[in-house]
């Protein structure tokens, strides 16, 4: 009986033991992870997902996520290459495509991913003008994200994209572009309305030539013009008048006679003796209601 209770508890130990060497072997590795085994300090291959057993205090092994990381950049402060201070922050999404070489060839890949977008950042500053920056974003995403690939190919990382997150002006600034803006705005203003003139007198010469070759055109015009100004409540109404017409009817009209006119003498008269007093010239004849309008509309038309 006692040879029975030893043997029994020698095998109750050992079951004991290999259930404690098993548990302490198994491991188990996540979907979304990679198993990186050592043994005595030497990579001897990766686990993929699933219950991975390991040799018990000969093996360790570490677990790398494959998941996208998304690191934030901090702001940084940098001149432009016109000259001007900003402040730029961005974002980085990368992942570990190589277990090994993320382990093995950096000591610590996030610290290194991070401090790499830092410098990056600040040559994209330096290398862009403000106009750049604020515009060109995706082109300056391409180059930045180039720019941090390049080290990070090494290490067994993919970087996914990266983006500009915001850029920070001086206030100073901002009030200098919102002016030019304004006056940008001013100028295309005023060469749309310049244009609109330019089209429009072109129209109304064209409108002119058409009018004076039918008259009665511009009799219904008139007629019109009249007719849009009274159709509004006003107690005044402007009616044009050509002038044309008035000179054509005083120039149709004969000149009237004046009571009291003297007729010029036909018979010579005699010449009076010299004498030292001035002589007085005769009143000339008042003209007639019209008849200056007259002679000066006949002036004018011998003149031209």
């Amino acid at each position: 009986m006692d040879i029975l209770a030893i043997i029994g508890a020698i095998f109750g130990a050992g079951a004991i033991a290999g259930g404690v060497l098993t548990a302490m072997s198994a491991r188990v590795v996540a979907q979304y992870e990679k198993g990186l085994v050592f043994r005595f300090g030497r990579v001897v291959g990766t686990r993929d997902p699933g219950l991975r057993m390991l040799i018990p205090f000969v093996d360790r092994m570490r677990k790398i996520s494959t998941q996208i990381v998304t690191m934030p950049v901090p702001a940084q402060d940098g001149i432009t290459r016109d000259n001007v201070t900003v402040r730029v922050d961005a974002v980085v999404y990368f992942r570990v495509v190589d277990p090994v070489c993320a382990v093995v060839e950096v000591q610590n890949y996030l610290f290194a991913v991070g401090q790499v977008a830092q410098t990056s950042l600040r040559s994209i500053i330096g290398k862009s003008d403000l106009d750049s920056l604020l515009s060109n974003r995706e082109e300056l995403n391409k180059g930045l994200e180039i720019m941090i690939d390049s080290p990070a190919l090494s290490w067994g990382i993919h970087i996914d994209r990266v983006e500009i997150k915001d850029v920070s002006i001086p206030d100073s600034l901002k009030r200098s572009m919102s002016r030019q803006a304004e006056a940008e705005r001013e100028r295309r203003a005023r060469v749309i309305s310049a244009e609109g003139e330019l089209q429009a007198s072109k129209m109304l010469a064209q409108a002119g030539a058409q009018m004076a070759e039918s008259p009665a055109s511009l009799q219904l015009r008139l007629l019109e013009t009249v007719v849009q100004v009274a159709a509004e409540k006003n107690s005044t109404l402007v009616l044009p008048f050509p002038v044309e017409l008035l000179r054509f009817l005083e120039r149709s009209t004969p000149p009237e006679p004046t009571v009291g006119a003297t007729p010029p003498a036909s018979e010579p008269t005699l010449a009076a003796p010299e004498s030292t007093a001035p002589e007085i010239a005769p009143p000339e004849p008042t003209p007639a209601l019209g008849q200056g309008d007259t002679q000066a509309a006949n002036q004018d038309g011998m003149r031209s």
